[in-house]
């Protein structure tokens, strides 16, 4: 593994969550148990238009030469699943299924894959 490979898997799966949001806008809040009434599909299909927004990033991030440019895109990701796994342990103190947990873990890992192959080893292929 290295940055040019994680930035293309993360392209992959952020692209497929983007596109799920917007195809089947319930399907991934159901996972938590949250059901989302189709008058407010807008929340998800912003959300998964974000998410296509950063798979962008991510799979255009692979190219990058310039270290400030692999650090930018590195401190993207990190803040994007940051923020998103502090929103869901908020929704958790709200009262979301305990389920969310698996998807917190699942960003610290991204996260934590990310600070090595983007920060510690300097995006170096």
């Amino acid at each position: 593994m290295n940055l040019r490979r994680l930035l293309i898997l993360h392209a992959l799966v952020t692209f497929a969550a983007g596109v799920v949001l917007i195809a089947a806008p319930g399907l991934i809040p159901g996972a938590v148990g949250v059901r989302v009434a189709p008058d407010a599909y807008l929340v998800c299909y912003l959300l998964g238009v974000a998410e296509l927004a950063v798979a962008f990033l991510s799979f255009a991030g692979r190219t990058l030469r310039q270290p400030e440019g692999v650090r930018l895109a590195t401190w993207t990701m990190i803040v994007f699943h940051g923020c998103t796994a502090a929103v869901e342990i908020y929704a958790f103190t709200q009262g979301i299924h305990a389920a969310i947990w698996a998807n917190v873990a699942l960003r610290v890992a991204v996260i934590a894959l990310f600070v090595h192959y983007g920060l510690r080893r300097k995006g170096q292929p």
